[in-house]
Formats: structure tokens, C-alpha cells, sequence
């Protein structure tokens, strides 16, 4: 390894050079307390920047080894770290001049959301990695030296210190982002002993500022539990807490328009990951296994069996096994409900506003017009009981014009001005509690992952490598296949994304072999994630920056959405 003097005597070597002589850059550089890792380096200055970046001993970092050890709490540091150092790079970023990305200097910029990012990793004994971006200046293309001589020994020193290292941050503000990752682990656990699907805690500010942005609203209405729901918790640190406790089963959510059902539900769908203090949703908590259900007219559908809810088409298809290019809205939400049971999940969430009405619902007068025998759908009304009582698959409704739901639902919130109030004793007196009765002659069981998936012509190397392009939370694309992820709500984040489109390509290297299921191969990746996070992805040396770990949900949704692989 070299020294930053060496570093300093080769910039200086080239300057004023042609833009190509930065090239010779590329290597380690010891700082002292921190070495540089100048990773990879752009082709010219108007191309995306170059890859750097930083490493520090544990023994120099002396962050909390036990904070280190512990999973929820290491991410909840990393995420801390990594939004100071997104701000201080881009405070300095454009300060030292040149042509086209000259002196730019950025790293990935987190959400509200607490995520797993390659952007900052620790170790589990306190070791820090850091991943950033920084445009090489030019004059043209020509190299001056001097700027980013600035930017490498005058910006970047103080910003690693004031990053990476424990001491220089103030006790309290790490104790308190330690203190919540711990709280809202012990949540996540209370809620499998007490047998929740949710808990949405007593002044949690659910609405966000704008569609756009998942900021709090300010000034809105703090959340407040229906008496008959509400539960009291002690936190290890934030002590007691109360709020309402969503039971496994079926709970329906109703209301008038403009009252807080989507708004709750929204919460509830971004309560599978943390949230940062002030977020609003900090202690709003799901089941780490809920999936957002929704149609999706044209996806592609591969081999599910969706013949629990869909058989004997006109067309003859199988729906033990169906496949379509181009699915409706029925198929592609009963294939949806499958695959997530299919990889465990056991809470499904539904908003009515974007379920296939024909999927979710046949009144009584349609049925008496239209015979059993002449209507291939069996509605989700009719199953959601045998999905919990047979499969503890619990389910969480949103209804706003069918009272259809009613009889088969254990818990039923009613929004009024976006106030929760538990309304199921007075339906009850209207509608009386069926339960299990009509449920049971079904077999409702989970797919039997029947789909084996292999790498289709997309999947070809060019060049030593498989091209892709990460299309936002949008979905990506491999080679020329897309993988179309726009109704996969969840996906909270475009580095999620990303980390996605390379999970594909480490797939396709091996456990997507044609002998697997989507099932199988998500497992495969869960335990080899665990064993090496993000250097699962290392390229040529390279580990991206911008990459975030996604759940094994959507990669389960991305998985069989995939237009680029082979079925069969």
C-alpha cells in the first residue's frame, strides 16, 4: 500500500496531462488513520464520477462493540454516519472547479427509512467502510492536479473524521439513535408473542407531506387508539407506550372518503422497515413478512397456481399452473396473493381502491344472475377466512363500498376524520360474525412452487459482463429484459433497486439453475447475504455505493415479475 505522500507526488506528476493519466490513481492509499480507496476512475469528466473509498480500523473508529454485534443497532449507526457524510460531502461538492462533473462530491442520500446500505458499512467489531462519488476535475479534459488535490487532502480528511469516528460525535446523539434501533427491535418481537400483525403507537403522525415526499405533514391530527384496541408496552428505553394493537385475523378498515383509511393503511405498509426519530412512524410496526397486494393489469404471470381463486377459463388454461404475458386484473392479483404465500409471508394488505373488484367480490344479486357454473372466480371474500383459520395467513382491508367483508372480519376500524374508532360490536348487531362456516370445504393451502426459473438470453455476457439498468423504484433492466417493479409499493427506496438488479446477476451465476423455485432461491440469497452482505456484489474489486438491501419480499415480487427468465 501506498502512502498519501506518494498520492500527492503522482497527482502532481500529471498534471495537465490528458484526462486518462488519472487512471494511474487507482490503487490504496494509507492516510494515517484512514486509508483511500481510489476504486475506480471515470473515463472523462462529463462521465458518471469516480468510485472512492474510505476505511477505518475499529481499534481507530471505537465505535460500541456491542452496537456492532447486534444487527438492527449496527445498521441504525451506518445510516446515522452515512446521512452525515451525504451532507458534508455535499456542502463541499462544486468547490473545486472544472468542466462537466469536475469537483463534484456525493454519497447515497437516505429517506425516512432505516435501510442496510453499501454506502456505509461497519463491522461487526467496529471496522468502517465508507462509499462515495467525486468528479475528477478537468480543464477540458486535461487533469488539474490542484483541484483535486483540494478536494482528496483538504475536503475529505475533516470530512472523514467528523464522520467515521465515534469521538467525533456527541455521546447522546449516538445513545439515542441506539436507543430507538433497540426499541423498535423489542416491538418487532412483542409483536409475534402478543400475536399481532401491527402496533400503531398514540401520537404517531401518520399523514406525509405530499405524494412525493414521505416527510411528516405538518400540523396533522397525531394518531390515537380506539379504546377497545389499545394496549400498553414498556420499551427498554422510551418506557411505557400505548397504541393500537392490529390482531392477526382479518381487520377491515372503513370509513367515508378522505377519512384516513389509505393514509393508515400506507403506514401500516411502510411499518415493515424503522423509521428515523422524527419521522412520525417511528413505533408504527408490521409484520416483517407483510406484502402489499394490489391488481397489476399486464404483468406477466409465471406458472402459479392460482386455482384457488381462478379455474376452468373459457380458454382452457391451466391455472394450476398459469402463464400469461399480459394478466388482468383478477389473475394478476390472485397470482400475487400466491406468490407471497409461497415465500411466507403472513400478513397480506389491501386498499379496495386498487383491487380488482371482480377478484375481491360478488354480491348476491350478481350471483343469482350469473351462475357459480359460469363464473370462474371464486372472490377473495370468500377465502380469507379459510387463509387464516387454515394457514394463519392474516389479512388487512381496506373497504370503502362494499359491506361484503363485513361478516368474515374479527376487527373492524372505522377512520372518521382520521380518527380510528373500533365500530365491530356495533356491526355485529347488523351484520352477524360467520367465521369459519362455508370456509373450510376449500383447500386453501400455499403454492406449491411448481416455477422453476433459469437465465433466459438477456442473461448473456457482453464483454465480460451482463449490462443492466436500475429504472428507480420503477424496476431495472437486464440486458433488454425488464423487470417492472412500479406496483411493487413497497420498495421503499431506488438503491433497493439496485441492489435487486445485482442480486439477479449473482443469481444467474449460479442458484437460478432451473431447478429452484422463487422460494428456494430467496432463501438461498437470504443466508448468503448474512454470511457476506453487500460483498456479494463485488465486480472486478468493486462494490457499488448506492446500493440498498431490499426485503426478501420484493425480490420474491421481482423474481416473478421478471420477463427476462425461463419458465417451466
Amino acid at each position: 500500500m501506498d502512502t498519501k505522500n506518494e498520492l500527492l507526488r503522482m497527482l502532481r506528476s500529471i498534471d495537465h496531462r490528458g484526462y486518462p493519466a488519472y487512471k494511474s490513481l487507482k490503487g490504496s492509499y494509507d492516510f494515517g488513520d484512514y486509508v483511500l480507496h481510489i476504486v475506480h476512475v471515470q473515463g472523462d469528466p462529463f462521465a458518471a464520477p469516480s468510485d472512492l473509498a474510505v476505511t477505518v480500523k475499529a481499534q481507530d473508529a471505537r465505535w460500541p462493540q456491542k452496537a456492532c454485534g447486534r444487527y438492527e443497532t449496527r445498521v441504525a449507526l451506518q445510516d446515522m454516519i452515512l446521512r452525515r457524510l451525504s451532507l458534508k460531502l455535499s456542502s463541499v461538492s462544486g468547490k473545486a472547479g472544472g468542466s462537466g462533473k469536475s469537483g463534484s462530491m456525493s454519497a447515497s442520500r437516505p429517506g425516512q427509512e432505516i435501510l442496510d446500505r453499501s454506502a456505509c458499512q461497519l463491522g461487526e467489531k467496529g471496522d468502517v467502510t465508507l462509499r462515495f462519488y467525486a468528479g475528477f476535475p478537468a480543464a477540458g479534459r486535461t487533469v488539474l492536479a490542484g483541484e483535486l488535490e483540494k478536494m482528496l487532502f483538504h475536503f475529505l480528511p475533516d470530512i472523514v473524521r467528523e464522520t467515521a469516528y465515534a469521538g467525533a460525535w456527541q455521546k447522546e446523539t449516538v445513545q439515542n439513535v441506539l436507543n430507538l434501533a433497540e426499541d423498535q427491535a423489542f416491538l418487532r418481537q412483542e409483536l409475534d408473542r402478543l400475536s399481532l400483525c401491527a402496533f400503531v403507537a398514540d401520537g404517531a403522525i401518520l399523514p406525509r407531506e405530499s405524494g412525493i415526499s414521505q416527510k411528516p405533514l405538518a400540523d396533522a391530527l397525531p394518531f390515537r387508539s380506539p379504546e377497545k384496541d389499545r394496549i400498553t408496552l414498556e420499551l427498554p428505553h422510551y418506557g411505557t407506550i400505548s397504541g393500537m394493537a392490529v390482531k392477526r385475523g382479518v381487520t377491515l378498515i372503513i370509513g367515508g372518503g378522505y377519512h384516513g383509511k389509505s393514509t393508515l393503511l400506507k403506514a401500516l405498509e411502510r411499518g415493515v422497515y424503522n423509521h428515523i426519530a422524527g419521522d412520525g412512524r417511528e413505533f408504527v410496526v408490521t409484520d416483517e413478512s407483510a406484502v402489499k397486494i394490489r391488481a397489476e393489469d399486464g404483468r406477466c404471470v409465471n406458472g402459479d397456481d392460482i386455482s384457488m381463486f381462478i379455474n376452468h377459463l373459457p380458454n382452457k388454461k391451466d391455472t394450476t399452473a398459469f402463464f400469461t404475458e399480459n394478466a388482468s386484473g383478477s389473475t394478476s392479483q390472485a397470482a400475487s396473493v400466491v406468490e407471497a404465500v409461497e415465500c411466507g409471508s403472513k400478513t397480506l394488505l389491501m386498499d379496495e381502491d386498487t383491487c380488482a373488484t371482480n377478484f375481491m367480490v360478488r354480491d348476491a344479486l350478481m350471483q343469482k344472475i350469473v351462475s357459480e357454473e359460469e363464473e370462474p372466480i371464486t372472490p377473495f371474500s370468500d377465502r380469507m377466512r379459510a387463509l387464516y383459520e387454515k394457514s394463519d395467513i392474516s389479512t388487512i382491508l381496506v373497504a370503502g363500498s362494499s359491506g361484503a367483508f363485513f361478516s368474515k372480519a374479527d376487527t373492524i376500524i372505522q377512520m372518521d376524520q382520521y380518527e380510528p374508532k373500533d365500530v365491530t360490536d356495533k356491526v355485529r348487531k347488523i351484520v352477524p360474525f360467520q367465521g369459519k362456516e362455508g370456509s373450510f370445504s376449500v383447500s386453501v393451502s400455499p403454492s406449491q412452487g411448481r416455477r422453476f426459473p433459469r437465465p433466459g438470453s438477456d442473461f448473456k455476457e457482453q464483454r465480460g459482463r451482463i449490462k443492466h439498468k436500475n429504472l428507480g423504484t420503477d424496476g431495472f433492466l437486464i440486458g433488454h429484459g425488464e423487470t417492472d417493479l412500479r406496483l411493487v409499493e413497497q420498495l421503499a427506496d431506488k438503491e433497493q433497486s439496485e441492489c435487486l438488479a445485482y442480486t439477479f446477476l449473482w443469481l444467474a451465476k449460479g442458484e437460478m439453475n432451473g431447478r429452484k423455485n422463487a422460494a428456494a432461491l430467496v432463501n438461498d440469497w437470504e443466508r448468503a447475504f448474512q454470511k457476506e452482505g453487500f460483498g456479494l456484489y463485488r465486480e472486478n474489486g468493486r462494490i457499488s455505493g448506492n446500493m440498498a438491501k431490499p426485503r426478501k419480499e420484493e425480490l420474491a415480487a421481482a423474481i416473478s415479475r421478471c420477463r427476462g427468465l425461463i419458465w417451466r
